[in-house]
C-alpha cells in the first residue's frame, strides 16, 4: 500500500511537465489545402513559462482531399515527449466574403519518460488575405486531454488564442509565423515559426 502512495505521489510532481508540453500549433490560415496537393510543414515552438522557456519542433504532411477539405499527420518532438497526431480541416467560408473560415478536429497521442496521455483537438480559424502573398489569422485552439494512468485530476484542457501571418514567398513555399496566448492556468504561452511546402 505504500508503495501506491509513493508512485501516487510521483504521478502528482511528474506529470505536469507532460501537461506544459504544447502539440502541434495551428501554423495555417484558414484556407484549405488544394485538391490533389501534398503538403509539408516543420515549425519550432518556444513554450514561454514563468520560470524558463522550453524549444520543441512540429513535423506534418498533408493532403487536398476536396477543394474544401484536407488532412494532416503530425509530430512534435520535446525533451522527454513526443506527440502524435492528425487532424481534418473543412473550409467553411471563402470567397468572396473578405473573411475565410474554417474549423479543424483530431486526436493526438503523447508519450513522455514517465507517463503517456491522449488527447482530442479542436480549432476554429479565421483569416483574411492582406494582400495576394500576406495572410493574416486568428483561431481558437482547443485541447482536450487525459492521461493514461488512471489518476484522479488526469484530465485538463488547453484553451489558445492564436494571431499568426502566412506570407507567400514562393508559389510553393509559406512562411508562417504565430503567437498562442494561453487563456487557461492548464496552457503557457508560446511562439512558433516555420515553413510549408506544396507539392503540386
Amino acid at each position: 500500500m505504500k508503495f501506491g502512495r509513493y508512485v501516487f505521489a510521483a504521478c502528482v510532481l511528474f506529470l505536469p511537465a507532460l501537461a506544459q508540453a504544447q502539440d502541434f500549433g495551428v501554423m495555417e490560415s484558414a484556407e484549405t489545402i488544394d485538391r490533389g496537393t501534398f503538403k509539408l510543414k516543420v515549425n519550432p515552438i518556444l513554450i514561454l513559462r514563468d520560470e524558463d522557456s522550453d524549444s520543441g519542433v512540429a513535423l506534418g504532411a498533408g493532403y487536398g482531399v476536396t477543394d474544401s477539405l484536407d488532412v494532416e499527420g503530425k509530430v512534435a518532438l520535446y525533451d522527454g515527449v513526443t506527440v502524435f497526431g492528425g487532424d481534418a480541416e473543412l473550409w467553411l467560408i471563402k470567397d468572396p466574403h473578405p473573411v475565410d473560415l474554417s474549423v479543424r478536429a483530431g486526436f493526438h497521442f503523447a508519450n513522455s519518460d514517465f507517463s503517456d496521455q491522449t488527447g482530442v483537438d479542436a480549432a476554429v480559424i479565421g483569416s483574411h488575405a492582406v494582400t495576394p502573398k500576406l495572410d493574416i489569422y486568428g483561431a481558437i485552439d482547443m485541447s482536450f486531454n487525459k492521461y493514461r494512468d488512471s489518476l484522479p485530476d488526469s484530465s485538463y484542457t488547453q484553451v489558445h488564442l492564436v494571431p499568426g501571418i502566412e506570407y507567400k514567398i514562393h508559389p510553393d513555399l509559406d512562411l508562417l509565423a504565430e503567437f498562442g496566448i494561453s487563456l487557461n492556468d492548464d496552457g503557457n504561452h508560446y511562439v512558433s515559426g516555420g515553413l510549408a511546402y506544396y507539392l503540386r
